[in-house]
């Protein structure tokens, strides 16, 4: 629900609530700290995933942290949100894990680019799958076969850009050997709907809500990314592991094998050690686990047992902590 308040009386209210605070007349509150979480597109699965953790650390969640306002932030994704990081922009966001691994490592996409250092993990959520969606008829079996069609590799900014280029080097493939688009998954799917685009990468958890809602009314298909080309790639980079979307999670569409990255909510060390603390121990807490598994099929993928995984930078001190406290590392 979204309260809408005029500025005259926000700004009333407000010094009403002063005054009474320094009369003595109501308690003192704790200092407030704003953490805002870098997500993705508001078509993809970091959107939602990002306003569940918000609501669910937030002073006002379940079990949230006293002051805390958590806001979850719509973005290009990945790279962007690295960057939001970097700048001050943002405290928090998600990012696929390879690219958090070549930001820190300052290899791969950040090549020749300052190694972002103070990147800091603050846990691992879940699997995030390579979806290739194509239209039923356009002919699309394998990756090979998006030469010479129109492909939306994603924006720039994104992590999937990033994963998309490797596959279609993967199969043999350039940007130049397709007719490349730069579309967030929900215009992909709407140019895809007119007939007006044959395929696109989109990089996220599954079942995602614009792929759901795109197979409803359409004929599309899951291209596999399998075989000896992807074997090769799985052994030159070691952030993508098998995946497989099961039978049934997008309408008429069939088990489809393919890979994956791991999803990530990384900060910097700039932010406080007993903040980074007290967050990942409320997400951790049965109220949040309860809120998470409810609200979302990823939701129950973010245990404690999935946040130390995949862990290709370092963790922020203050969530190296609490997993020590609780055993979840050594």
């Amino acid at each position: 629900m979204t309260i809408s308040i005029s500025r005259r009386a926000f700004a009333i209210g407000a010094g009403a609530l002063g005054l009474a605070t320094s009369a003595g007349l109501l308690p003192a509150r704790a200092q407030q700290s704003f953490f805002r979480i870098g997500t993705g597109g508001t078509s993809g699965t970091y959107y939602p995933v990002g306003g569940l953790i918000a609501n669910a650390i937030s002073a006002t969640g379940p079990a949230g942290v006293e002051g805390l306002v958590a806001t979850a932030v719509s973005s290009n994704g990945s790279v962007a949100n690295i960057s939001a990081i970097q700048s001050g922009a943002s405290e928090s966001g998600f990012t696929q894990s390879d690219v958090a691994f070549w930001a820190q490592s300052g290899t791969g996409l950040y090549e020749g680019k300052p190694k972002v250092e103070d990147l800091r993990l603050i846990a691992t959520l879940y699997p995030e799958t390579i979806h290739l969606v194509a239209r039923a008829d356009a002919g699309i079996k394998s990756v090979a076969d998006l030469k010479g069609k129109r492909v939306s590799l994603d924006e720039p900014g994104s992590g999937t850009i990033v994963d998309a280029r490797l596959v279609l080097a993967a199969y043999g493939l350039t940007e130049k050997d397709v007719k490349p688009e730069y579309l967030k998954p929900g215009p992909s799917g709407e140019r895809l709907q007119d007939g007006a685009l044959d395929a696109y990468f989109f990089v996220g958890g599954y079942p995602t809500g614009a792929i759901v809602e795109l197979a409803s009314t359409n004929n599309i298909t899951l291209v596999p990314i399998s075989g000896p080309e992807a074997d090769k790639l799985l052994a030159e980079q070691k952030f993508f592991s098998t995946d497989t979307v099961p039978d049934g999670t997008y309408k008429n569409v069939g088990e489809t094998k393919t890979i994956s990255v791991a999803a990530q909510w990384v900060t910097s060390t700039k932010q406080p050690d007993d903040l980074v603390y007290n967050i990942v121990k409320s997400l951790y807490s049965e109220e949040s686990q309860k809120a998470l598994q409810a609200g979302h099929a990823k939701g129950k993928l973010i245990t404690l047992e999935n946040a130390v995984t995949s862990a290709g930078i370092p963790f922020h001190p203050g969530a190296e902590r609490y997993y020590k406290e609780v055993g979840a590392l050594k």
